[in-house]
């Protein structure tokens, strides 16, 4: 990659903005010109970057000009207004909001899953990056279907609050802190107390009876794997943990799939961390993930009530693989396969 690149980061000030440009950081992304946005209630604040402070911009029409790739992570309203303008200009954008995701005409991109879909941001312009409990699933998945053809799955999440936002966190951290000193838990930001609790209720209720999240999960995993009929039956639980979506999964498969061949497949899949020792007690947490990009796999066994079925655990960190660094692989890639 001798080529560097202007990047336009909106919404930098945010979780998943600050995680971008540590990653971008990390990961020694060539960039020629570092532009951060955000909203006017962030503009001024400064953000070091490869030993240089930048400051924040308030987001307008000319911060575009003249920049190759702009992603975008700053909720959907802010995505529908300036993607459009920022693909006018000439960059592609790499949205991490829900509001392209199930555009037929854009790609909705797992890296380890489906590279080859990336090629279509030609089109608009634009490539979605999918949803944090939808990206380590299916990062998981990728590599049985490829042996057994997947057939069905069902999947209970554990999603921590930084899902929520910086929000989120802030209401987890001063429930425990007022009960602990016998004082009532305000809700503001859940539905329900989130301290020493569990919700099963992500974002709103759909006619389906699923929640939005529980829908994003059935039909991004379907776009991704390119299986429109496939059976996806989730449920989303909200737990009192700071950062690490955990996840049980169920897969059925329209072939016999055994535990080593399963292991075999994760162990060379790209992306994924097998930690599966039944004698030492071995297996991933939330806090395995924390700070990583790998999904961590383990708990893995055969599931008996059905034909051809395979159980385990999965774990990511949300903000990380779940969000800013699955965006960065896809500019990645982005730049080594089409903007050379």
């Amino acid at each position: 990659m001798d080529k560097a690149y202007r990047i336009a980061l909106v919404g930098a000030t945010g979780l998943v903005g600050r995680e971008m440009i540590q990653g971008l950081e990390e990961r020694g992304f060539p960039i020629e010109e570092l532009v951060l946005l955000a909203s006017e209630r962030s503009a001024g604040e400064e953000i070091e970057f490869r030993g240089k402070m930048h400051r924040v911009h308030a987001i307008a029409m000319d911060h575009f000009a003249h920049i190759d790739i702009a992603i975008m992570s700053a909720g959907s309203s802010v995505s529908e207004e300036w993607a459009p303008i920022a693909t006018s200009q000439g960059a592609v954008v790499i949205d991490n909001s829900s509001k392209w995701r199930m555009d037929p005409d854009i790609p909705l991109v797992v890296p380890e899953v489906n590279p080859e879909d990336i090629g279509q941001y030609a089109t608009k312009g634009i490539i979605a990056n999918p949803n944090c409990s939808t990206i380590q699933m299916v990062v998981a998945l990728a590599p049985l279907h490829q042996k057994a053809q997947l057939k069905r799955v069902v999947v209970s999440t554990y999603q921590a609050v930084s899902g929520a936002g910086r929000q989120g966190m802030e209401e987890l951290s001063t429930q425990v802190t007022d009960l602990f000193n016998q004082r009532d838990a305000v809700c503001e930001v859940f539905s329900s107390r989130i301290a020493f609790n569990c919700i099963p209720q992500i974002d709103v209720f759909m006619e389906s009876g699923f929640t939005k999240e529980e829908e994003k999960m059935i039909y991004e995993t379907r776009k991704i794997m390119h299986l429109p009929e496939l059976g996806v039956c989730p449920t989303c639980v909200r737990v009192p943990i700071f950062n690490g979506h955990s996840e049980s999964i169920s897969a059925e498969f329209e072939h016999p799939l055994d535990v080593d061949d399963a292991q075999e497949a994760f162990k060379k899949a790209p992306g994924i961390l097998v930690l599966d020792d039944r004698a030492s007690n071995s297996f991933p947490t939330a806090l395995s993930a924390e700070g990583n990009d790998s999904t961590y796999l383990g708990r893995i066994r055969k599931d008996p009530s059905v034909p051809h079925g395979l159980s385990f655990w999965c774990v990511a960190d949300n903000l990380r693989k779940g969000a800013a660094t699955n965006a960065i692989q896809i500019a990645e890639l982005l730049i080594r396969e089409h903007l050379k």
